[in-house]
Order: structure tokens, then C-alpha cells, then sequence
């Protein structure tokens, strides 16, 4: 019941949160940028909802493993719109820091994406599945890694370059984000405890979103 109601209680703060800076930015921003990370947070937020509300309705009810096809299915659908919050965090960057050209490292970005998505939809994740395989949890995680990967080191690039007050710590809130997030792709099967590293997980989410909502706050930064 403790868990019941520590985990509910965040998952509303967080997805409120989200879904109103999100929805904020997308609707009042002035500024192609702001609309972005409007966008984004709002996606995080949207997106976050199909596998949290599930999960609450689990822990209410009879058990996470009576309710893994609607948490698989809520896995699935955050695995694609996280896949495209960091390919909107990449133009954010871009019009952030007035980079154009680079056409070799947008390419890489939606080959990665794309690439990501097209593992997420192979039948052999078995998402339905209360145990799916840690063999597809690993490949369709490696593209991910990657993108955040550049990500990392492109605003930690011209972050630094630039002097940013935003974003100067957006390379570590992305770098916590995966930092927690992996471990539980390998070994929360094995030892569900490690699973709780998705609450500071979740926490470095909320983080990127308070930094990107500095946009439309103090657009003369």
C-alpha cells in the first residue's frame, strides 16, 4: 500500500507538471524554440502516461504481472515518444546555439531514431510478456544510448562555448537521465529493486524540462 501511494502520488505531480510547462510553452510561446520545448515536455508528459497510469492502476489492484499487457503496451509507446523527445532536444540545441549545416550529424540523428523505433516494433520484444527478453531490451536501448550520447556532447560543446545560463547543465541532467535508465534495462529482471533507479531517472527528466522552460520565463537569456 506505501508503494501504492508514494509511486501515485509522484506520477501525478510529475505528468502534471509536464503536461502544463509542456502545454504552456506549445501554446504561449513566442518563439519557434519555446514552442519546441514546449512540444517536448509536453510529449514527455503525454507520452510517460501510458506506461505510469498503468502502473499505478496495477499497484492499486491485483499486481504489476496481472496487468503486463497493458504495461507492456505502455512501455512500448513511452520507448517511442522518449525516442523522439531527444530528436526534438537535438533541434532544440541547434536553434539554441544558430548551428547550421551539419547535415552528416542531423543524418545520424534520424538514422538512430528511426532505427530505434523500427527495433521497438519487432515482434520479438514480446512487450505483452511479463519476462521479455533482455536480448531486444539491450539492442533497441544501443541506437538510444547513442543519440544521447550526442546529445551529451554537443551541448556540452557549445554550452561551454557559449557561456550558457540555461543549459550549461543540460549534459549532466541527459547523462543522469541514462545513467539511471540503463541499469535498469540489464538487470531489473534479475533484481526488481534496481528498478527504483527510475525515480531519479524521472527526476532528470524534470530537470531538462525546468531548464527548457527558462526559455519562455527569461527569453532574454
Amino acid at each position: 500500500m506505501a508503494q501504492a501511494i508514494g509511486e501515485t502520488v509522484f506520477d501525478i505531480l510529475y505528468l502534471s507538471f509536464a503536461l502544463i510547462a509542456g502545454l504552456t510553452m506549445l501554446i504561449k510561446g513566442n518563439s519557434a524554440i519555446v514552442k519546441k520545448a514546449g512540444l517536448m515536455a509536453a510529449l514527455l508528459g503525454a507520452g510517460d502516461s501510458f506506461h505510469l497510469v498503468p502502473r499505478s492502476y496495477a499497484l492499486w489492484t491485483k499486481g504489476l504481472e496481472a496487468n503486463a499487457a497493458a504495461l507492456g503496451i505502455g512501455k512500448f509507446i513511452t520507448s517511442i515518444t522518449m525516442t523522439i523527445f531527444y530528436l526534438i532536444l537535438y533541434y532544440i540545441w541547434r536553434d539554441r546555439y544558430k548551428v547550421t549545416g551539419r547535415k552528416n550529424l542531423t543524418l545520424t540523428m534520424w538514422i538512430l531514431s528511426i532505427l530505434r523505433i523500427a527495433l521497438c516494433l519487432l515482434p520479438q520484444n514480446q512487450w505483452l510478456s511479463c519476462h521479455p527478453p533482455l536480448l531486444y531490451g539491450i539492442l533497441r536501448n544501443i541506437s538510444f544510448a547513442a543519440m544521447g550520447i550526442l546529445v551529451i556532447v554537443r551541448f556540452a560543446q557549445e554550452s561551454k562555448k557559449a557561456c550558457d545560463r540555461i543549459f550549461r547543465f543540460m549534459p549532466l541532467a541527459v547523462g543522469l537521465s541514462f545513467g539511471f535508465y540503463l541499469p535498469v534495462v540489464l538487470f531489473s529482471g534479475t533484481a526488481p529493486a534496481v528498478g527504483m533507479l527510475m525515480i531519479p531517472k524521472t527526476l532528470a527528466y524534470v530537470w531538462i524540462v525546468c531548464m527548457a522552460l527558462q526559455l519562455y520565463r527569461h527569453p532574454q537569456y
